[in-house]
């Protein structure tokens, strides 16, 4: 077990999600990678996520390639609840990445994000894209 044990809920078919867990990587980790796609969702587990983040349902809710719509889930009616039943059902509706480490618990959008759950930062970090992350001298890559 580390000393700062991270987990990443990813989905390997989203960059933002590939980008942060590459950022992870890079400062020196090996995190717990949770693809919740297959693994899927337990209602008390994006509870605690939520209560770790103090953050709502719907703030974690993704909508674009979603059934969000279709579900009803845009609309001001649709409950905590009924997002919550939404989320378990289609694993999908959770946005990502989310990162757990011991400084916190985030969804990580940008990918970026996640630099500031870390407790040493990689050297240097370019996405996927090209975008070159800056990461401040006083973050680089320390013990």
């Amino acid at each position: 077990m580390s000393d700062f044990p991270i987990t990443i809920y990813h989905n390997p078919a989203c960059g933002t999600s590939r980008n942060a867990l590459e950022m992870i990587r890079a400062a020196g980790y090996a995190p717990n990678v949770v693809e919740y796609l297959k693994s899927g969702w337990e209602r008390a587990q994006i509870e605690g996520l939520l209560a770790d983040m103090k953050a709502a349902p719907r703030a974690i809710m993704r909508e674009k390639g979603t059934p969000a719509a279709a579900l009803g889930l845009l609309a001001e009616t649709a409950t905590d609840d009924d997002i919550l039943d939404a989320m378990v059902a289609h694993p999908i509706l959770v946005n990502r990445p989310i990162v757990v480490t011991p400084k916190g618990t985030k969804l990580c959008r940008p990918s970026e994000a996640v630099l500031d759950l870390l407790d040493r930062q990689p050297a240097a970090f370019t996405k996927e894209d090209g975008e070159v992350v800056k990461i401040g001298d006083a973050c680089a890559l320390r013990p």
